[in-house]
């Protein structure tokens, strides 16, 4: 061996005996609990991370499977919390896993979230709430209930469907909708109108354009996201804004609707795409002037990951938060985190100021709805 390669050996070898034990902030521990709304049936998996050090993390996905928890669990145990950047699991539970990582990482050096992601670009967030009801006269009493409670804008669903071109009749409907919740509203109410995917061009074409006295914030996903020439021709014939990303699971595709210039408005989901993935897609949608609106579906701890996301997008629009009409769904949203995190004033949320995600989650709670243990 020649010297300079001896000295390399030594000088690694040096290296290797110095080298940190194992960090303080390595997770130890995972721990899931599914749980279900008792009325609404809303279901979600709330994740526990616990670190060498005890510091506790926590985030929320959708429903996983005991497979998913198992393969989540031999993949980010032993892993360090200030990893959540480049930590996969490649299952559901991904995007509770970066949350809970970046938990840990706050509170480990006494910051909220946002903080650790660069320091924050606003200190409350719009609130968005989903009017329930089948009728036009249930969606009015849920708007009036959700206006009381703090709301001022409001996602309303597109009428019934019966068939794939619903023409005339389907556009007056909407437009009947949308004349009674207007008249009903406060004067300072926005809407926006959910068509879940579903409609044909030329009914979506139709709809956006006969509904842009309105001055909707957007229309919701008119049409499946994945028809990009359906989506142009939409965008073409009205000025009422478009938003997409709800059901869309590839990022490649935001690119291609951002490219083509025909959404406005970008909905991630916060239990599937992760806090990192959608300040990635956030960042990318900046450059093309387009604004951020994550989708929620679930509870109130993705509520306070979605909190800590919105103060640290500059493009960030507005939040929608699941708002049960139930009081035995709100009494299990209420027990479950100690802090009033989805309280709604003025038609905003405050930030949570406490280090990491800024709540306390009652574990006894999790005890009591949670469905099966994994």
């Amino acid at each position: 061996m020649s010297i300079r390669k001896n000295k390399l050996a030594k000088w690694m070898a040096m290296q290797t005996a110095a080298a940190t034990p194992k960090d303080k902030h390595d997770i130890a521990e995972m721990r899931v609990y599914p749980v279900r709304e008792p009325a609404s049936g809303r279901s979600y998996t709330i994740v526990r991370l616990r670190s060498q050090s005890g510091l506790v993390g926590w985030g929320e996905a959708g429903r996983v499977s005991a497979a998913d928890v198992e393969k989540a669990r031999s993949r980010v145990v032993g892993r360090p919390a200030t990893a959540y950047a480049v930590t996969s699991t490649d299952t559901p539970l991904d995007a509770a896993i970066n949350c809970a990582m970046l938990d840990i990482t706050g509170k480990a050096v006494s910051a909220p979230v946002y903080r650790v992601l660069g320091g924050p670009t606003r200190f409350k967030a719009r609130a968005l709430a989903a009017l329930s009801g089948a009728t036009d006269s249930e969606l009015g009493a849920s708007m009036n209930a959700l206006a009381k409670a703090g709301f001022q804008a409001f996602h309303v669903p597109i009428p019934g469907i019966t068939w794939r071109n619903q023409g005339q009749a389907f556009d007056k409907a909407a437009r009947a909708r949308m004349d009674g919740l207007r008249s009903a509203a406060p004067a300072n109410a926005n809407f926006v109108l959910r068509g879940n995917g579903t409609l044909m061009a030329g009914d979506a074409a139709a709809v956006a354009s006969s509904l842009e006295r309105f001055h909707l914030l957007w229309f919701d996903e008119p049409c499946p996201a994945t028809n990009l020439r359906t989506i142009k021709k939409i965008a073409e014939e009205t000025v009422t804004p478009l938003g997409f990303g709800r059901d869309i699971a590839t990022p490649s595709l935001y690119q291609d609707l951002l490219r083509e210039g025909i959404v406005d408005i970008l909905r991630p989901s916060i239990e599937r795409d992760s806090i990192t993935r959608i300040r990635q897609i956030a960042a990318m949608a900046e450059t093309y002037y387009v604004a951020v609106a994550p989708n929620h579906d679930g509870g109130p701890i993705a509520t306070a990951a979605a909190l800590q996301l919105a103060a640290s997008l500059p493009n960030f629009f507005i939040q929608a938060v699941p708002w049960p009409q139930n009081d035995r769904d709100r009494r299990m949203r209420t027990d479950l985190v100690a802090e009033p995190i989805e309280t709604v004033r003025d038609g905003f949320l405050s930030l949570p100021a406490k280090p990491g995600l800024g709540i306390t989650v009652n574990e006894s709670a999790l005890e009591k709805y949670k469905e099966t243990a994994a």
